[in-house]
């Protein structure tokens, strides 16, 4: 006769193992969602240039014409590759930052009340790009990313 608390392990082994499942697709689907996001952002930056300079120059952003090709080259390009799962990690930790900066200078007064009004802060534009990429900054791709498949001993990406 089983005891309580073995089954009360079990369910919560059987649990666990369900929910460890459901990780890789929902990773997938966050990459493919967030990443088609970010590169469509980018993708908008570099067909509006002029406009971005402007508004980064608003800002007083050093360089806005420089930093507007930037900022838009890495909102496409890192959304490419968080889609695709190359890089996911490193090029989430980019987008983190690149969105941190975006908080920072262009909605400061939403980052600034975290703890004071945090419907401002997560009601701000960049929050939801800001909170996928430290998601998947710290998660990772998940099993269903080229990462897996073109660099199976990267530490962080199990293997086969």
């Amino acid at each position: 006769m089983t005891s309580v608390n073995e089954r009360i392990r079990a369910c919560l082994s059987k649990a666990v193992g369900l929910l460890n499942d459901a990780q890789t697709p929902l990773l997938a689907a966050i990459r493919l969602f967030w990443g088609w996001q970010f590169t469509m952002t980018g993708w908008g930056k570099l067909h509006h240039l002029d406009h971005v300079t402007e508004f980064f120059a608003t800002l007083n952003l050093p360089m806005p014409g420089t930093t507007a090709i930037f900022v838009a080259m890495v909102e496409f390009l890192g959304g490419v590759f968080l889609a695709l799962g190359l890089g996911t990690r490193v090029v989430a930790l980019i987008l983190f930052v690149n969105m941190s900066v975006a908080f920072w200078t262009a909605d400061r007064e939403a980052l600034m009340s975290f703890f004071a009004a945090p419907e401002k802060f997560y009601g701000a534009d960049p929050f939801p790009f800001w909170a996928v990429a430290l998601l998947l900054a710290a998660f990772g791709p998940g099993r269903w990313a080229a990462d897996r498949w073109l660099i199976p001993y990267v530490q962080g990406v199990e293997k086969a």
